[in-house]
């Protein structure tokens, strides 16, 4: 039976809010599927959405959530701790700047701010068994980051103990997921140690090939590192369990590449951008997933330097929708197909 794309889906975490319908988890189902989605991807931190503790300890609150969900017509499509995963591991340098991702009382306290972190990431591991998700979207978070550029050199087997203090802190994390049946799919993403294929090897090897170790494929990250969003799909599509559907552009003049020298957003040579409007070939993206029976979510991210979110979002469900590929059960070709008959493949080989 042929394997096909779910969708289209959408992550809240851009759309929460404290106005109406964004502050509800009713109101922003009802609003997602007035757009035309049929699955919502649920900013765990959002407590005015979600309660990730509660979901993992209690079976009943996760049927209400799924129960309202499924009054609007909609889906949970995977709870994402894209915040908390980043406070698993946070160079000091980054210290403060992170600290928002975190409870006020935990500010300041980088210590205890990476217990908090990692007791949230291991409780989406029960949290999505409860609501029968087989996926869970993350950061991993970064240690080596701020030496992303080889000057002053770097002092040798610093990247290399990098990586394994970064395996050893995910490494009980991926192994409570594997108890309750779910992938972690990270999100190769700068800022994050594994921002590319070679590091998420890196992290591959360190984390002893864990099955559960996955990724949560994003090209529009890829496109503003100039790197081949669509071999990457070839070589690591085994896994690739989830999907963010977010668009962007690179245009590198005299005066910009990759770095883009500081700018906003809104002068960046490399610029997220809503669906559309940026250089993503979608439609071999979709065809390569096709391609390797990809069968989970195509889930919006919205983020543009340029576009309303709500018109983004309105523009997101028909792109999406418009790029499923209903994978064929049968050749194009077969209205010429023949029985087969030994004797005269024979004959036509001349053997």
């Amino acid at each position: 039976m042929a394997k096909n794309i779910k969708g289209p889906a959408i992550f809240l975490a851009q759309f929460a809010g404290d106005a109406k319908p964004f502050n509800s988890w009713g109101d922003i189902c009802k609003w997602a599927a007035g757009l035309g989605y049929k699955g919502v991807q649920i900013p765990s931190w959002d407590g005015r959405l979600f309660d990730i503790k509660k979901a993992a300890e209690s079976k009943t609150y996760c049927d209400e959530i799924k129960g309202i969900a499924k009054s609007h017509g909609i889906e949970i499509t995977e709870l994402s701790t894209h915040l908390q995963g980043q406070l698993v591991a946070v160079h000091p340098a980054f210290d403060e700047a992170f600290d928002n991702f975190a409870p006020p009382a935990l500010h300041g306290k980088p210590k205890e701010r990476q217990k908090w972190a990692v007791e949230q990431v291991t409780a989406g591991a029960k949290a999505s068994r409860n609501l029968g998700l087989d996926a869970h979207v993350t950061f991993s978070g970064a240690l080596a980051w701020p030496f992303i550029y080889p000057w002053p050199q770097r002092p040798q087997g610093m990247i290399e103990m990098a990586f394994e203090e970064l395996a050893r802190r995910w490494t009980p994390i991926l192994n409570e997921y594997d108890k309750h049946g779910v992938d972690v799919c990270y999100e190769i993403h700068p800022g994050e140690d594994m921002f590319d294929g070679a590091t998420f090897e890196m992290f591959l090897a360190a984390v002893k090939n864990h099955k559960r170790c996955c990724i949560n494929y994003d090209p529009s990250h890829f496109v503003l590192q100039h790197l081949d969003y669509l071999a990457f799909i070839d070589i690591y599509h085994e896994r690739i369990k989830a999907f963010h559907v977010k668009d962007a552009e690179f245009n590198p003049d005299g005066r910009q590449g990759v770095y883009s020298g500081f700018q906003p957003w809104i002068n960046r040579a490399g610029r997220f951008r809503s669906l559309g409007d940026g250089q993503v070939d979608f439609g071999a993206v979709f065809s390569k997933l096709a391609a390797y029976d990809y069968d989970s979510w195509a889930v919006l991210e919205w983020e543009c330097c340029l576009k309303d979110s709500g018109q983004g979002a309105a523009e997101g469900a028909p792109f999406i929708a418009s790029h499923i590929i209903k994978v064929t059960e049968k050749s194009f070709d077969d209205f010429t197909a023949r029985e087969v008959d030994k004797k005269q493949v024979q004959r036509m080989l001349g053997i």
